[in-house]
């Protein structure tokens, strides 16, 4: 009869992983800003008179940096976003158990990547 009841953090550990994710979400907001301001502010790095070997350089780097930025911005947007789906998991009472074992995963894994829907057995499985 036990065996019928669902396997789940307790509401004790499911409020420390929300307040552990809450506050990777608030630092990941402010890294997404960064970034965005980043981007916004790369336009003019100030080397219009320096020579045009120079400029060009400068602006294939420019390119570089403003390309590198879009794509950690995109997946910080992701991480974000991962990160309040967990939160729902964590409102719903499923967070922390894998999705493809129905196991609970391990508590470790969970504090480094807190936004995890896999187990490792399961990760290892997809591999």
């Amino acid at each position: 009869m036990a065996e019928d009841l669902k396997v789940r953090y307790s509401d004790k550990d499911l409020a420390e992983f929300k307040e552990l994710i809450e506050e990777k979400i608030e630092k990941a907001k402010s890294h997404l800003e960064l970034l965005k301001s980043a981007y916004m502010n790369d336009g003019n790095n100030g080397t219009d008179d320096t020579s045009p070997t120079f400029k060009a350089f400068e602006e294939g780097s420019e390119t570089m940096s403003k390309e590198a930025n879009t794509q950690l911005a995109i997946r910080q947007e992701k991480f974000i976003r991962d990160l309040k789906n967990a939160i729902l998991r964590i409102e719903n009472k499923t967070y922390g158990i894998c999705r493809v074992t129905g196991k609970l995963i391990n508590k470790e894994r969970l504090k480094l990547v807190p936004h995890a829907t896999l187990s490792i057995e399961a990760k290892n499985m997809q591999s």
